[in-house]
């Protein structure tokens, strides 16, 4: 570029927004292009001046309004829930990373449902602090995150490339994209999680709850679909695992799931460091 080129201006924030807006309209619109009503188990019928599934079709079939379908697609300001681009992305036979495109224009994070509260006794709290300034956290057996201690929220403060909305271990790993760059046995972690579901899985089949976690974990994550389908149970064991964030040497850890005896499918995870390397860049953390 030469001193006498003009470069582009940046866009506000309201620009910024129309121009998803508009982009997720063209992203609908070319999705519901590539289907024939054939596709989606509809009748030819007759009339078509273009091929693709009308507008009418595709809210027919996600179940939502036919006016706020054209609106969607037509960028106007409006709000779509998860639920909802769930329905129409899965009426449009969308892959995994179609369906995060969608969800990213239509800034609307697929979360997942909301854990039970659990109520922990104030003498488990007590433990999961004292352990500081070994991380720790409580999950249930969903492992959806409970309560952390301070130490825990300061080794992971630089997880998350966005604000967490899952507060679930196997989530963050999977829906973080870059989850894999900071375990570095991430194959190997994911797999014993999964494997850890399925075997607590087995008392809760037909679980709304259960079920639908399942299912979404299945629509958007290709690897946890990989692994789940190999039926593969584990049992608590310690684990190795080695945390590579950015600025720092790995950290190796011992993990340790322990259950909490007072509350049914209470665990708690700890974290202690292998060598005092390890000790020293966690301690580097606290400061």
């Amino acid at each position: 570029m030469t001193t006498t080129e003009a470069r582009p201006a940046a866009l506000g924030a309201a620009a910024v927004t129309r121009r998803r807006r508009s982009e997720l309209g063209e992203f609908l619109k070319a999705s519901r292009g590539r289907l024939s009503p054939h596709d989606v188990g509809l009748p030819p019928g007759s009339r078509r001046r273009t091929a693709g599934l009308r507008r009418e079709e595709v809210a027919l079939l996600a179940g939502v309004g036919i006016t706020w379908y054209t609106w969607l697609e037509q960028g106007r300001p409006i709000n779509a829930s998860w639920q909802v681009l769930d329905s129409i992305a899965h009426t449009l036979r969308m892959d995994p990373t179609e369906r995060w495109h969608l969800y990213r224009l239509a800034e609307a994070t697929p979360v997942r449902t909301s854990p039970e509260f659990t109520c922990v006794p104030e003498a488990v709290m007590t433990m999961l602090h004292s352990l500081d300034p070994l991380p720790a956290s409580l999950t249930n057996s969903r492992f959806d995150v409970i309560a952390k201690n301070d130490a825990h929220l300061d080794l992971f403060r630089d997880w998350h490339t966005s604000p967490c909305v899952h507060h679930n271990m196997l989530w963050c790993c999977l829906a973080e994209p870059t989850a894999r760059a900071h375990i570095g046995d991430y194959d190997a972690s994911v797999r014993h999680l999964v494997a850890r579901l399925r075997a607590d899985y087995g008392q809760h089949v037909g679980d709304p709850d259960w079920e639908e976690d399942i299912r979404r974990l299945l629509d958007i994550s290709p690897e946890f679909a990989e692994v789940w389908a190999l039926h593969e149970v584990a049992a608590p064991e310690v684990r190795h695992r080695r945390i590579i964030l950015p600025d720092y040497e790995p950290m190796d850890f011992e993990v340790t799931e322990l259950a909490v005896s007072p509350v049914p499918e209470l665990r708690l995870h700890v974290y202690t460091p292998c060598d005092e390397r390890s000790r020293r860049l966690l301690q580097a953390r606290r400061t």
